[in-house]
């Protein structure tokens, strides 16, 4: 470790190369909490199988390129088949735990969660599967500096997803009456507003979001069936760190996780990676639960 932190004192430019591969992460990791932060904001439901959503959408990418098709359209028709994914678990699952207990919530997704693994694992083995996109990257700096361009490609979609999300939110009908069930469900229901229907929407379009992120992640990085759990860790402390209905801070949130975790990667090494994620995790929630006792003391 003292090593590494000697390298990156001495090679000033190897910074400007972790920061920026970074934050390119991060927009994945963004992408993944927007539909964490619309579920739990919209249903009060902390999605525990949001990882496996983003996990199936880089197999059914897999299947895209196997068919002969671009990458790049993994990505449209990734989002697309989650959304109708997510419907359907929404329709036989998740509605006969909505205005229950967060507890009863956490044990359904779960289970969905480990259903979703295990069926991938048998329907595609668990070997680490990835795509090469072909595009190559771009240097800098005499070449210190290296960006492939999917990554670049994935941060400039998490900025225009979110920016989308927030004009579906602000302008359409649907997007409003999400807003109005976020706030109060039983006085939407009173104005006819069918929050059943709500309900059904945003579900799936958190699973849609998941599967645009899948996409790019086999095509950055590589899918197994048992990356969810990860990504459900990153997407809950996004939004923890945000707060819900926070769309441009999940996006700096997400960023300034990409980054640390990069610097941990490189510093810690790459096999403590995902434990730096989980120890990170322990001091977010301490922190929100200190913010929280503060503002209790406050108010009274």
């Amino acid at each position: 470790m003292l090593d590494n932190l000697a390298i990156l004192f001495n090679t000033p430019v190897l910074i400007v190369d972790l920061m920026i591969n970074g934050m390119l992460i991060g927009a994945i990791f963004i992408l993944a909490a927007y539909g964490m932060a619309l579920v739990w904001g919209v249903m009060n439901i902390i999605n525990v199988s949001q990882g496996e959503y983003v996990m199936l959408g880089g197999y059914i990418t897999l299947v895209v390129v196997k068919l002969g098709l671009h990458p790049l359209l993994g990505i449209p028709i990734a989002a697309i088949a989650l959304y109708f994914i997510g419907w359907l678990m929404y329709r036989s699952i998740i509605y006969r735990v909505v205005d229950r207990d967060v507890f009863i919530s956490l044990l359904a997704t779960f289970g969905i969660s480990i259903f979703l693994a295990q069926l991938t694992n048998q329907l595609f083995g668990a070997d680490v599967q990835t795509i090469d996109t072909k595009l190559g990257s771009w240097s800098f700096m005499n070449s210190m500096v290296s960006l492939a361009v999917i990554k670049v490609i994935a941060f400039f979609l998490a900025l225009a997803f979110g920016f989308a999300l927030w004009v579906f939110l602000k302008k359409s009908r649907t997007g409003q009456a999400i807003r109005a069930t976020s706030q109060n469900a039983r006085a939407a229901r009173i104005l006819g507003i069918d929050t059943h229907r709500i309900y059904t929407i945003t579900y799936s379009l958190s699973a849609a979001l998941c599967g645009a992120a899948g996409s790019l992640v086999v095509m950055a990085w590589a899918v197994h069936p048992y990356i969810g759990l990860p990504y459900t860790i990153r997407s809950f402390m996004v939004v923890i760190v945000a707060g819900l209905g926070n769309l441009p801070g999940v996006i700096v949130a997400g960023l300034g996780l990409g980054a640390a975790e990069n610097f941990a990667g490189f510093i810690l090494g790459t096999e403590f990676q995902i434990a730096f994620v989980f120890l990170l995790m322990i001091f977010v929630l301490i922190w929100r639960n200190r913010r929280l006792r503060r503002r209790r003391k406050y108010l009274k």
